[in-house]
């Protein structure tokens, strides 16, 4: 599956898809948000959480940029 194919997708099937087919590469916590970031062929999906409340408020993807930069420190070790 690639980017374009994954973002036409529904919400719960974007989510379904991250659950059956990313790879977890890892997790940032910025104030009340968790930012999880996934693998998925040649792109990134980064879900984001309401740490506070458990609830999911977010999927984006995205292939570089400024979401991938968070997790540079991160991805220097893989």
């Amino acid at each position: 599956m690639g980017i374009y194919e994954f973002n036409i997708l529904s919400e719960r099937d974007k989510y379904d898809t991250v659950s059956t087919q990313g790879q977890f590469v890892d997790t940032i916590a910025e104030d009340r948000t968790k930012y999880v970031l996934y693998a998925i062929s040649y792109f990134w999906v980064e879900v984001q959480y309401d740490a506070l409340n458990n609830k999911i408020i977010g999927i984006s993807s995205f292939v570089a940029g400024k979401s991938l930069n968070r997790y540079s420190n991160v991805l220097k070790s893989i």
